[in-house]
């Protein structure tokens, strides 16, 4: 899953999609086109040989020396592709990003800065071909010329046969005749080799998706007795790059809830998300209920652990599907009662529809604190023995945070819970703090323990506590 939300969606779509179906022609026309065009070349030269072998190898003579001139064509090749194919990715992920960011475009005045870098996008996608072409033209034009200019060696040579008696004329016009018929079919078996050509890079990039890490799970279930989290030594860097976790320790009890907290980029996020199974740890271990989390079958894991991100996504369905992802058999009375214990039903009975109103595409209709409630009762439905939570009241407003924070103690009730939080005044109870700078662990405790004894959080929370003074002022 890691792997996959690394890469940009414009990439992602642009080879799924595009590059995929961009090699289905060469593929569905190679053998029997291309295997037609050469046999008829083939039966006719044979014949000509029989007739007569001088002209037949005279016959030939173009085409070795119109394959030599387009073999310019091949100059700085894979450079010239590599740029198309970089400038083609670009323009996807500059239009997609152009179209998903167009309310920020339109609302900060932003719109001819960000459309000139969607122009630019396009004009180096065009111009990544156009230049290619103007590069290849006269070396391409030559080969056409010269390639089809068979009569320019074959008649001559028939004159000459014929004056010598070694030639008829019903021979000679045989030979024109067929001649004119051999490079036209090869020209067209010519054109699959750019074609050939392009395919090995797109089976590159098909195979940088198909090849990624996978996680290795076993298919068979084991017994998980508690739901205790602990890590040992954990390890992890993003794409084998620079490492982000240096060899952390960590332990969450079975029905206590534990907060990850610390500055922007301290690698609270990455804890949690390992512990879902989102990458695997490149060094260390994490373990639940004693047993490592390689040795569970990823769709026991995904049974035992409920994930609520900032950013959770919503599909274009109704508000009642939407919920019932949690749990695809419940009941719409058990949808109902969920989402009156999660404070969304209110909310959701003033939608046009109540909960048959289609929330839109990555849940659009809806504001974010009304997605983010929403995502917190697809996973109170759930009913997981283990909640994460990721700034999961990121986008909720003040008047709502206590309905939220309600309906969270509701949700985790006997569970494990981990937060990663920024606002340190929803965590203020948590039977664990764990703080986090720079990979590392830096203390560990309850709010007043570490308050009193980590100088780190007590910097966080009077920096937590000033902004909201200052918002009071």
């Amino acid at each position: 899953m890691g792997r996959i939300l690394s890469r940009s969606s414009g990439e992602t779509k642009n080879i799924i999609v595009e590059r995929v179906d961009s090699i289905e022609p060469t593929l569905a026309h190679l053998l029997p086109e291309m295997t037609s065009k050469l046999l008829a070349p083939i039966v006719i030269i044979s014949y000509v040989f029989v007739l007569d072998w001088r002209v037949a190898l005279w016959s030939l003579i173009t085409f070795p020396i119109g394959i030599m001139a387009m073999m310019g064509t091949q100059i700085g090749y894979k450079k010239k592709y590599e740029r198309y194919v970089r400038a083609g990715k670009n323009l996807n992920s500059t239009a997609v990003e152009y179209i998903n960011g167009i309310e920020v475009i339109k609302t900060f005045s932003q719109t001819a800065k960000t459309y000139k870098k969607f122009t630019d996008a396009a004009y180096e996608c065009a111009h990544a071909a156009i230049d290619w072409m103007k590069d290849c033209q006269i070396f391409f034009s030559l080969g056409m010329v010269i390639i089809p200019s068979v009569l320019v060696s074959v008649l001559p040579a028939c004159v000459l046969f014929f004056l010598q008696g070694t030639l008829t004329v019903a021979e000679v016009v045989m030979i024109v005749v067929l001649s004119v018929g051999v490079m036209p079919p090869l020209l067209g078996a010519l054109s699959f080799g750019d074609d050939l050509a392009k395919i090995g890079t797109i089976v590159g990039e098909i195979n940088s998706i198909l090849e990624e890490d996978e996680l290795k799970r076993p298919e068979t279930r084991v017994q998980l007795d508690k739901f205790d989290i602990a890590g040992k030594a954990v390890r992890f860097s993003y794409n084998n790059d620079t490492e982000v976790l240096h060899g952390v320790d960590f332990a969450f009890k079975e029905g206590t809830v534990n907060a990850l907290v610390g500055p922007s980029g301290s690698g609270k996020s990455t804890v949690a998300r390992l512990i879902a199974s989102m990458w695997d740890v490149i060094g260390g271990s994490i373990t639940i209920s004693g047993v490592n989390v390689k040795d569970i079958p990823l769709s026991q894991i995904n049974e035992a652990i409920a994930f609520v991100a900032q950013d959770n996504f919503l599909f274009n369905e109704t508000v009642r599907e939407n919920l019932r992802k949690g749990q695809l058999n419940a009941t719409n009375a058990e949808v109902e009662a969920v989402a009156k214990a999660s404070g969304c039903h209110e909310f959701i009975m003033q939608l046009e529809k109540g909960y048959d109103t289609v929330v839109g595409s990555a849940g659009g209709h809806l504001s974010g604190g009304e997605r983010q409630r929403l995502s917190i009762a697809r996973a109170m439905l759930k009913n997981a023995p283990i909640i994460i939570l990721d700034e999961a009241t990121a986008y909720t407003d003040p008047e709502n945070e206590a309905v939220v924070q309600t309906a969270v103690s509701k949700l985790v009730e006997g569970k494990t819970l981990i937060v990663v939080a920024h606002r340190l005044s929803t965590i203020i109870d948590s039977d664990q703090i764990v703080v986090m700078s720079d990979g590392n662990i830096e203390s560990v405790g309850t709010h007043y323990t570490l308050f009193a004894n980590c100088e780190l959080y007590r910097h966080l929370w009077e920096a937590h506590i000033g902004s909201k003074d200052e918002v009071v002022k």
